[in-house]
């Protein structure tokens, strides 16, 4: 038992997650699956169709919602759901898409 906990364990430290990808702290259960990273990509204009830039920027809830089901794994009822501290480190990655390299760079987010 002590060894499978122990090798369960190095699995989960072996683990690299790229720049878009978010670590849930609360993972997300779809049947039997357990959805514990989420990967977010850079949407494209068409996918921003019927939202305020201002208020992703802003991070408004409803805004989130209605964006993350379309760049990344989750559906609406599963963001709908996320634990808030998940949704504010996925509305960071967004407010990141949305600007520009140098302007990430002026405001030092970018080294």
């Amino acid at each position: 038992m002590e060894n499978t906990q122990q090798s369960v364990e190095v699995e989960a430290k072996e683990v690299v997650l790229d720049e878009n990808t978010v670590q849930l702290d609360t993972p997300v259960k779809r049947g039997n699956t357990v959805i514990e990273h989420v990967t977010l990509r850079k949407p494209n204009s068409g996918e921003l169709r019927g939202l305020h830039l201002a208020e992703l920027l802003n991070w408004d809830v409803g805004s989130l919602i209605k964006l993350l089901p379309r760049i990344c794994q989750l559906n609406a009822q599963e963001v709908a759901q996320l634990d808030p501290a998940d949704l504010v480190a996925l509305g960071g990655k967004v407010t990141g898409f949305l600007l520009q390299k140098q302007t990430k760079t002026d405001a030092s987010l970018v080294a």
